[in-house]
């Protein structure tokens, strides 16, 4: 049957042409090929000699003397240079096969098949080259035809998949890759073969003969086809590039590590919470670094205490780990999440309810495992129980039947001390852990770990600067003459330092009140410590019954003397010295910066009704009196304490009965987020309303402000003003004569049987002839005799002297100096005080409760003498 001649037939690279001599040797037929390989048509080329026409003059006698001998009879073939006619260089070189014939009447004729050689000679030369490249290439070479089956392949290709390379013919893509990767070779194949359009850099996965690691080749493909553009199959380039693969997975692993410990460092331990800490450390690790992660910390560590060196000392061979507390956990595998509260584990002999001993397989599987915050432990065998042992990372293999496909137990250590344990695990699906993942996960549970010690330290720190400030503020509701009482002290939540805010209510004599505001600068322990190192200082001086502005003055000199080495100012060369000049200097910097301090300090009178106010750097008081708006008292600032070098002055003020006097700290009325006058502004708004009770008034005042409770400590103190009735005080002067004595008797005893406190009359009398006596003998001027009645009896004796009462022992041939014995065995407390023209001489006497007054004994009489 007659057909045509397959796609790339050789004729269509092979130029092949024919034509024919008559008897006389002119050409007679002329072929289309003919006209195309010399560029002449038949109308130009029959009935010329051929020898004449195509041949250089050179060569034309040898030319027409093998023409006579073919049509002698002879065949003939050679190589023959021609020309095309009109040209007068050679074209081309030609392969002449010329075969004797005969016409119909017998004559002698030629027929001449006629090749190009040159294109010859290049077909011969690509093929060459062709199979040269096809078959010494170190890479694999595939032909796939029409019908996507292998055509041919070369021995490289050959050498990866088996065999000999003849044996390839007829294979298709799923003889060598899995069904899915066999289906996108295919559809890549189909697609180049019906537009043309290479592919470079196909990726496909799969494994060689004999061997189950995976194999990673680039393959790129391209359509073959005919001279004349007929598609007649594919050709496929394979190299094996899985040391490429593995070397950008390393570099994009790297990559990765570096990104990972980057943003370590710039997302763990941004707060100095240990929760905190531990589940920043998960933010990073799920999903960029694993699958599943949790944290357990050591009980211990979560109260601030110090952890064991290595997780404790050695367990028993056989017994548990150390118990530990699930701190933090994370998944970013939705079926996947950390064990409920519940799931079976096994139990430790004497271990208590609420811990769990969960098996490393199980927990691995997601099978089994401690809730968020319950306690456990882990077996003695565990790959967890030994990291925690020797401080080294473990690897807990995936084979069970759960998801999870590699687990590590990392411990997490601090300053060589073992603070915890964090597991990475990654489940089916992703790569196992290699060695740079051990070293990586390690560097993340160090980093986690310093955070997490620094933020042990500091709740140890924060819980006894707490400790400390509380217990030397005033415990419950401080109570005072004349005044109606409520504070409130807030201390900067968990995650802030604890600050050095105080304030405090001090009784002074006379049923005075001394009402102190201060706030250390600084935070921490060390504040917390000068703020009590300046408190008692305060109580000490108030003690004294300093004025304002002195007890300042004398505060200021404390608070120097606490901010350098010793206690106060060494002279150059003298004394110990530091063991270096530089730490004696680092060590002086940070004593002044802790001891500098703001403080408001105030007397209240509640005969007089009037305040003394002494200010060193601290915000103005605020007074609301009944009826009108709250407003800032203006009292000058003054330098804080500390500083030095500066008077600090005193502002007296009157405050109406039933006004609303508050102290407090700038933690109330000044924040990252507003200005101070804005805060000041505020306060004056809450202050001012309808009157309401204090401790009402207290909390109206914290709940309108915007405080930013935590950014800092806040302390609040407020007391309405109720001033001591007429009839609760006695005020007489006595004129300086001896009568005044009894004069001053008789006074006492009409208002103490007035007040029906006649239980104290008789040692009243007493007590206030020997008060005014001394002022007789002793004082000057006129005296003046004051009677106070409130929770307590207070008696004042007033004169100009100068010189203040002292307390001696009288020898036994004395007739006086006893008086101030008695005043001291017979009164609850007694002193003296200066006055701005004089002094006072003071004792007060406890209110009787209706039991009988004790009396003195026969020691304490006889200790006068």
């Amino acid at each position: 049957m007659w057909q045509s001649s397959p796609p790339g037939s050789i004729y269509e690279y092979i130029r092949v042409a024919s034509f024919s001599m008559g008897p006389d040797g002119l050409i007679e037929q002329w072929s289309t090929r003919a006209a195309d390989l010399f560029g002449m048509g038949p109308h130009e080329a029959v009935g010329r000699d051929p020898v004449e026409a195509f041949m250089p003059p050179e060569l034309r006698r040898g030319g027409h003397r093998q023409v006579r001998e073919i049509l002698d009879g002879k065949e003939w073939t050679g190589l023959v240079p021609f020309r095309i006619p009109g040209e007068r260089d050679v074209r081309g070189l030609a392969e002449v096969y010329v075969m004797p014939s005969a016409t119909a009447s017998g004559e002698r004729a030629a027929l001449c098949i006629v090749v190009d050689v040159r294109a010859l000679r290049g077909i011969e030369t690509d093929l060459a080259a062709s199979q040269a490249i096809f078959g010494q290439s170190p890479f694999g070479f595939v032909l796939f035809g029409k019908d996507l089956s292998v055509v041919r392949a070369n021995e490289r290709f050959a050498t990866v998949f088996g065999g000999m390379a003849a044996d390839h013919r007829g294979r298709r893509a799923e003889d060598y890759l899995t069904r899915p990767e066999a289906d996108r070779l295919t559809d890549t194949l189909k697609r180049v073969l019906a537009t043309g359009e290479s592919v470079t850099d196909l990726r496909l996965i799969g494994t060689v003969p004999g061997d189950t690691d995976r194999r990673h080749w680039s393959m790129n493909l391209y359509r073959v086809h005919t001279r004349s553009g007929r598609p007649t199959g594919v050709a496929g380039l394979a190299t094996d590039v899985t040391g490429r693969h593995i070397a950008a997975r390393e570099a994009a692993s790297a990559r990765r590590n570096l990104r990972l410990l980057n943003e370590a460092s710039a997302r763990i331990g941004n707060s100095l919470d240990l929760e905190t800490t531990a589940r920043e450390l998960l933010d990073v690790a799920v999903p960029g670094f694993c699958d599943l992660a949790t944290v357990d910390l050591f009980p211990a560590v979560l109260t601030g205490a110090e952890a064991p060196p290595a997780g404790g000392p050695a367990p028993e061979p056989g017994a548990a780990s150390a118990e530990l507390r699930r701190v933090a956990e994370a998944s970013a595998v939705s079926d996947a999440r950390p064990p409920a509260p519940g799931t079976p584990g096994a139990r430790v002999p004497g271990a208590r309810t609420g811990e769990w001993i969960a098996d490393d397989r199980e927990a691995a599987a997601g099978t089994a495992g401690p809730a968020l915050g319950a306690v456990h432990r882990y077996p003695y065998a565990s790959a967890c129980a030994t990291a925690l042992r020797t401080g080294r990372v473990q690897e807990e293999p995936g084979d069970g039947p759960g998801f999870v496909r590699s687990t590590l137990a990392v411990p997490m250590i601090a300053h060589d001390t073992v603070v915890g344990l964090v597991r990475f695990s990654r489940t089916k699906g992703s790569e196992p852990f290699g060695e740079r993942d051990r070293d990586l996960a390690g560097e993340l549970a160090a980093r986690a770990a310093v955070c997490i010690d620094n933020a042990r330290l500091y709740r140890r720190e924060h819980e006894r600067a707490l400790i400390l400030q509380r217990s030397l503020l005033p415990p419950g509701a401080p109570e005072a003459a004349g005044l109606d009482i409520a504070c409130r002290y807030l201390p900067g939540n968990a995650t802030t330092e604890v600050g050095g805010d105080w304030f405090d209510v001090i009784e002074l004599p006379g049923h005075r009140t001394a009402l102190v505001v201060g706030d250390v600068m600084g935070r921490g322990l060390r504040a917390a410590v000068a703020m009590g190192e300046l408190r008692t200082a305060v109580r000490t001086l108030a003690l004294l019954d300093l004025e304002p502005a002195e007890v300042l003055y004398a505060l200021d000199e404390v608070a120097r003397g606490l901010g350098t080495p010793g206690g106060g100012d060494r002279p150059e060369g003298g004394g110990t010295q530091w063991p270096s000049r530089a730490l004696q200097k680092s060590r002086e910097a940070d004593l002044s910066e802790v001891y500098l301090a703001t403080c408001v300090y105030a007397v209240y009178d509640p005969v007089t009704r009037r305040c003394t106010f002494a200010n060193a750097g601290h915000l103005p008081p605020a007074v609301v009196e009944p009826g009108a708006p709250a407003r800032l008292l203006d009292v000058p600032p003054g330098m804080p304490l500390g500083v030095g070098g500066e008077p600090f002055e005193e502002v007296v003020v009157e405050l109406a009965e039933g006004a609303l006097l508050t102290l407090y700290t700038d933690g109330l009325v000044e924040s990252r987020d507003h200005p101070l006058d804005e805060g000041l502004e505020a306060l004056r708004a809450a202050l001012t309303g309808p009157r309401m009770r204090l401790e009402a008034a207290c909390d109206h005042v914290l709940t309108s402000l915007d405080t930013r409770h935590g950014e800092d400590d806040i302390a609040l103190l407020m007391a309405r003003v109720q001033g001591l009735p007429e009839e609760a005080v006695g005020d007489w002067t006595l004129p300086r004569e001896p009568r005044s004595v009894g004069r001053a008797r008789e006074l006492a005893r009409r208002k103490l049987t007035e007040w029906n406190v006649e239980d104290l009359v008789d040692t009243t009398e007493l007590l206030v002839s020997e008060l005014v006596t001394n002022a007789l003998r002793y004082g000057e001027g006129e005296i003046r005799l004051r009677l106070l009645r409130d929770r307590t009896l207070v008696c004042e004796v007033w004169d100009a002297g100068l010189v203040q009462p002292r307390r001696r022992r009288a020898r036994d041939t004395d007739e006086g100096g006893r008086g101030l014995q008695l005043v001291g065995l017979l009164s609850a407390a007694w002193g003296s005080r200066r006055t701005p023209r004089g002094k006072t001489v003071w004792f007060e006497l406890a209110l009787p409760d209706g039991r009988p007054a004790a009396e003195l004994s026969v020691e304490q009489l006889l200790s006068m003498y």
